[in-house]
Parts: structure tokens; C-alpha cells; sequence
């Protein structure tokens, strides 16, 4: 579970890092604060502002950190992806061409924060079980 938290730590804040980055993203002029006019494309697919990039920061950061205890890496998997899959639904029922779109979301990041959320869902759950089981064994 530790594991888990950590590799995807650090993925997201790469993910954040990259987000500034030339070349893995496009229009980088166009990088707004936040809002749905930011033109920037991060690998020319999810769009990007200075909002969505630090948001991918604090939770990458957030995973690293919450790698140091079995007990918050699940929490964070959990919660994480509970967070994932407001995100999607947030991102299918806005009008991606107004101000609510303040991220900003386009419909690839709309289906990437689905499969996250439920996959790290699914990690909090299957290695939490997982662990609980290693711990009766343990004990017996």
C-alpha cells in the first residue's frame, strides 16, 4: 500500500512538474492562471493551467508523504480517488466552455480522472484487505 502511495506521489508531481515543461507541453504561452481558456496541452491531450499543474504538486507531494504509514497511504489511495471521481463527474456535467470549467478540464482529462479514481479506489481497497489478511497471519 506504501508502494502504491509512493509511486503514484511521485507520478502525479512529474505529472505537475512536466506541466511547465516545453515541449511535453504545448502552447505553453498560452498557460493560463487557471480558467477554460488556457490553451496549454500537456503531451498535446490533457489541458493544462498553472492551477491544474499545482493541484498535480500538492498531490503528488501529499502521496510521497503519506507513503511514510501503511494507515495514511490508504487513506490516501481512498480518498484520493473519491476526489478522482468528483473530478469526473465535475468535468462531464459543466459546460467545459464557461467559467465553472476553472481548472481547466477537457474531455481526456475527464476519463484519465475516472480511471484514476477508480483505480486507486480499487488499490486502497484490494491492498488494505490484503494487508489486514498479512497481519492475521502474522499474529497467529
Amino acid at each position: 500500500m506504501q508502494a502504491a502511495s509512493l509511486v503514484l506521489g511521485a507520478v502525479f508531481l512529474l505529472v505537475g512538474i512536466l506541466g511547465f515543461i516545453p515541449g511535453v507541453t504545448s502552447n505553453l504561452d498560452q498557460l493560463a492562471g487557471a480558467g477554460h481558456d488556457s490553451g496549454a496541452m500537456l503531451v498535446g491531450l490533457f489541458q493544462v493551467s498553472v492551477l491544474h499543474n499545482i493541484v498535480h504538486i500538492v498531490f503528488g507531494v501529499a502521496g510521497i508523504a503519506a507513503a511514510r504509514l501503511a494507515s495514511a497511504a490508504g487513506i490516501y489511495l481512498l480518498l484520493g480517488g473519491f476526489i478522482y471521481l468528483g473530478l469526473w463527474v465535475f468535468g462531464l456535467v459543466i459546460d467545459k466552455d464557461e467559467s465553472a470549467n476553472f481548472i481547466p478540464l477537457n474531455s481526456a482529462d475527464d476519463w484519465l480522472h475516472f480511471t484514476l479514481g477508480a483505480g486507486m479506489i480499487m488499490l486502497g481497497i484490494l491492498l488494505t484487505r490484503g494487508s489486514r489478511a498479512d497481519a492475521r497471519t502474522n499474529t497467529s
